[in-house]
């Protein structure tokens, strides 16, 4: 999977590239990007950030590694389970995530870590997908998504903002695009 990710760079940067760049461009201090993938998200990080990223994937982490030289930033990246993250509480400034919630096997957890890792003034990110507000796409969505699932580990039709605010965060800005397929979600940690 990981190669084939990064084969879609070009097309994840038509579709996707414009919300990477709008909600993680202020992005500062010592940056956490959780489930960094391939690492699509560093190119939109600002160079006087100290960048790290984590993945379950050996494979998807041997592309991040690449990217982070590509963009010449300041950062490494760590095979870690989101759920369980090894670093110390408050060590970031902003925690990054994009087009993950779908995709942990324990979403609250995962959240949990982000806020224990992010100091108490930083900020949480996120980019991520979820069921549109278009009806016959949510329709598409649901008719796919057990199938999608069970193939990819993605859970198309899922609600991040409801799960953010499950996992207790303070929501501070969250909007959606695209036929309600894409949001944003600023939070801070409590």
């Amino acid at each position: 999977m990981a190669d084939k990710l990064a084969r879609w760079r070009q097309l994840d940067r038509l579709f996707a590239g414009r919300y990477r760049r709008r909600q993680f461009r202020h992005a500062n201090g010592r940056v956490l990007d959780v489930a960094c993938g391939t690492g699509r998200d560093f190119r939109h990080l600002t160079s006087g950030s100290e960048v790290v990223g984590i993945d379950i994937s050996a494979e998807m982490l041997a592309h991040a590694r690449s990217e982070l030289d590509r963009f010449e930033l300041d950062g490494t990246v760590h095979q870690m389970d989101a759920q369980a993250l090894y670093f110390p509480d408050d060590s970031f400034d902003t925690v990054i995530s994009s087009f993950s919630t779908c995709t942990f096997p324990d979403p609250i957890a995962a959240l949990h870590e982000m806020e224990r890792v992010c100091t108490p003034d930083g900020e949480i990110l996120l980019l991520e997908h979820r069921r549109s507000d278009a009806a016959p796409l949510a329709w598409l969505q649901d008719w796919r998504a057990e199938a999608h699932y069970e193939k990819n580990g993605c859970r198309l039709n899922h609600d991040p903002l409801a799960t953010v605010e499950q996992a207790g965060l303070t929501v501070t800005n969250a909007s959606t695009a695209f036929f309600g397929l894409v949001t944003t979600i600023d939070a801070s940690p409590e």
